[in-house]
């Protein structure tokens, strides 16, 4: 079992900017390829960013490239989602997942991200 906790969201201002963390446990953190995630009121989940186990690949959804960073520090078993440049429409919850193999099968409760016009 891995046990994905989220923080870092909260309201901000257009063009503001916010940083996103998720907290792994229960599994060699290494082992687990990281992705955030998130679903606005309405609307489904849709996949935000993604690095691998080493932190070498990683992949953004077009809408985020240029704006959004996603990393990991293997020794605190953490990823991050740095937003910046942040926009109304990308007001939603976002989750952590983490991927033990091709699929993502463990995920965070979730933190709500509001980003006001």
């Amino acid at each position: 079992q891995v046990q994905l906790v989220e923080s870092g969201g909260g309201l901000v201002q257009a063009g503001g900017s916010l940083r996103l963390s998720c907290a792994a446990s229960g599994r060699t953190f290494s082992s687990l390829a990281m992705g955030w995630f998130r679903q606005a009121p309405g609307k489904e989940r849709e996949s935000v960013a993604g690095i691998s186990r080493s932190g070498i690949t990683t992949y953004y959804r077009d809408s985020v490239k240029g704006r959004f960073t996603i990393s990991r520090d293997n020794a605190k078993n953490t990823v991050y989602l740095q937003m910046n440049s942040l926009k109304p429409e990308d007001t939603a919850i976002y989750y952590c997942a983490a991927a033990t193999n091709a699929m993502y099968d463990y995920w965070g409760q979730g933190t709500q991200v509001t980003v006001s016009s």
